[in-house]
Order: C-alpha cells, then structure tokens, then sequence
C-alpha cells in the first residue's frame, strides 16, 4: 500500500479538473491575442476564468495577475513594490517561504532598500508588539508574511496585520500559497495590498497561478514581451492551466467548510493516536489548535533515536510519502530554515505530514501503523 501525505508540496489533480482541461485542449487552442474566432474563443474563456476567480474572492477581474506560480506572483509584488510603490523597508519574518526571502535578498542589493525581520516565537507566531515597532520610522515599507507558514503550519492573525499596516501607511503582502482555495477571502473586506495562489496546492495543475493586486497600484512587469495580462505579464497566456485552475477553485470553494470540518477531523485524529502510542515522547512543532493552525498541515517531532536521520527514506521505503519541510528546499543540506528560526530541537526526527480531501482515514490509519512498526522494530 502507498500513501500520499505531501499535500503541503502538492497536491493531485481532481479529475474534474483534468476534463476540463482535456476538453479545452482539444477543442480551444487558439492565441487568446489573435483577433480571429479561434483566438476570440480563447480569450473569452480566459476571461471568464478571471471573473470566476475574481467573484470567489470578491475583487475585480483585473485585480488578478495571471502568473505561473506563487513564486513569480511573490517576485512580481515584492519588486513592484520596490520599483515602483517607493518602498524602501521590507518588514518580513524568518520564517517565510524562500520564494519571499531570497526574492527580499536580492531586492535588497540589488536596490538597496532595508529589511527587517519581525520577531516570531517557539510556535511561529508574529510578534504583532515588535511588528507595530518597526512601523514606526515612517518609511515607506511593504510588509510581507505569509498567512499560513508552510512547514509548521502557524496562521498569521490576516486581519489584525492588515489593521496594524494601515494604521501605519505600510503596504501588506502575504504569501496565501498555502491557504488558498482552503480559507475563504473576502477582498473587500480584508484590506491588502497583495495575496498570491498555485493552483497545484488545491487539486489545480502544476504551472499556474496568479496575482491579487489591488486596483491603483503601480504594477509592472517582471516579465517583458508582448501585452498579455494588461501588460503586466508577457508571454503567451497558459489557457488550459487557467481554466484548470479555475476548476479547482470552483471545487474548492463549493464547500469550504466541508472540507475543513473534514480534514480537521483526520488531523485531530493523527494527534490523538500519535500522542497515545508515543506519550510524552512525541512534540509537535507549529500551533496545533484549530483556530490557529492551518488544518491541512502537522509537523511532527519524534523520539530521537540512534538513526534519525534514516525516518523520512524509511517512510518512503514503507509507502507513506511526507517530507521533512518545503519541497522546494529538498537537496538542500542546511535543514528547515523554518524550524531553525523557532529554535527547535533539530536532534530529533521530524516529519510534516499534511493532508487533503483525498486523504482517508485508512491513509491515516496506514501511516501509523508503519510508523510504529519502524519505532518497534527500531528501524530508525
């Protein structure tokens, strides 16, 4: 038997959403640029897929940059901001997700602006005191930090920080990579500046995603062709992956709550069955409470063993496939940036598991089972 519980990396396409793009593989395939019919009919479906985004979260279609991920829709906000907004101190944290931190590395160099880093405590959480001091030397500055951290699963208070920046004049981005098409956004209501999505982290297509930038602000493009996307981002537009993605937000937030309510349940119940086999022994890194912590994600501390190392290939040689942090850090020999900024004890093995709505009890109930094979057998 295998297992999938990576969903923190990526998650598998729903097949809903495979038909719709086979579909429009094999019957739209015109320029959405060309002036023809066939380019006609593309662009009206790109367009439409921009309006049904746009009416989830209740922003207007052209506050949605189309992009190919939420890496470049996180490039894209950081250096607009810099080049273009006037911001000259970026407030972030130490525990975002790279496509953030070294993206505010190079900005910094390369336009020599300030960064400062907002300090969090042994759960993830921001220090909103510390956040509301940095504040307060009056210089333009964009505030990024993401509203759910990937590897340990902390939620950012959104809207609290989003009152904190606009008290001060800052300028709010967050990273909602991870949450969206799992929380509900009302735009209109949450006042910020930028939020960004990958469509492959709620069952969308790999390659795609976009960028939520408010109305008035002074966008431009990182990359240069011709005037796709109101001229914000050149290069033909992806229209399968658009429309996928669309697909997966419909899915998505057709029953939210559901889905929620759902996944809680499963995570809630790893806790448990966790706890009563190992005791004391076990931690978890990250909140874990519901109200603060993202329910699809749970990084988990094990007992240290002789061959800690060896938990994650044993897992996988086992058939339960997690991670050991951010997929995009994998080949990197320096740990979890993540949970060395928390001050975690890194002796010991650890694991984020995370899950989805294709996750079932059985996976769950298999993935506990190898674990405490391996403990019992002293695998690791």
């Amino acid at each position: 038997m295998r297992v999938y519980l990576d969903n923190a990396a990526t998650t598998p396409m729903a097949k809903e959403v495979i038909e719709v793009m086979s579909d429009v593989m094999t019957n739209i395939f015109g320029n959405p640029s060309s002036t023809h019919a066939y380019g006609r009919q593309a662009k009206a479906l790109l367009e439409t897929s921009r309006r049904s985004i746009a009416k989830h979260l209740n922003c207007e279609p052209s506050e949605i940059i189309f992009t190919s991920g939420g890496t470049e829709a996180d490039n894209l906000a950081l250096t607009s901001a810099v080049k273009n907004m006037g911001v000259k101190h970026i407030i972030t944290s130490p525990l975002e997700h790279h496509a953030v931190g070294h993206t505010a590395e190079a900005i910094e160099k390369e336009y020599q602006v300030k960064t400062s880093f907002v300090k969090v405590d042994e759960k993830g959480n921001v220090d909103l005191n510390h956040l509301e001091d940095l504040l307060q030397n009056n210089e333009k500055t964009l505030v990024s930090l993401m509203h759910a951290n990937n590897e340990i699963g902390t939620l950012l208070p959104l809207k609290k920080v989003s009152e904190i920046c606009k008290k001060h004049g800052a300028y709010f981005h967050s990273d909602t990579v991870q949450t969206m098409g799992h929380y509900a956004f009302d735009l209109k209501d949450l006042d910020i500046d930028f939020i960004t999505c990958a469509a492959h982290k709620f069952h969308g297509p790999k390659g795609v995603g976009f960028l939520y930038a408010k109305k008035g602000l002074p966008v431009e493009a990182l990359i240069h062709g011709g005037s796709q996307e109101r001229g914000l981002r050149g290069g033909t537009e992806y229209l399968y992956g658009i429309v996928g993605l669309a697909k997966a937000m419909d899915l998505s937030y057709d029953d939210v709550e559901g889905h929620q309510n759902y996944v809680r349940k499963l995570k809630s119940y790893f806790i448990e069955q966790l706890k009563n086999h190992f005791g004391d022994e076990i931690g978890f890194h990250g909140e874990i409470s519901p109200e603060k912590s993202l329910y699809t994600v749970l990084n988990v501390k094990f007992p240290k063993t002789d061959k800690s190392s060896m938990l994650l290939f044993t897992l996988d040689l086992k058939g339960v496939a997690c991670s050991g942090g951010s997929a995009c850090s994998s080949g990197a020999n320096k740990g979890s940036h993540v949970l060395q900024g928390i001050n975690a004890d890194m002796s010991h093995p650890n694991a984020r598991f995370s899950f989805s709505r294709f996750t079932t009890k059985e996976d769950i109930d298999y993935a506990l089972e190898q674990i405490k094979l391996i403990y019992e057998k002293r695998l690791v």
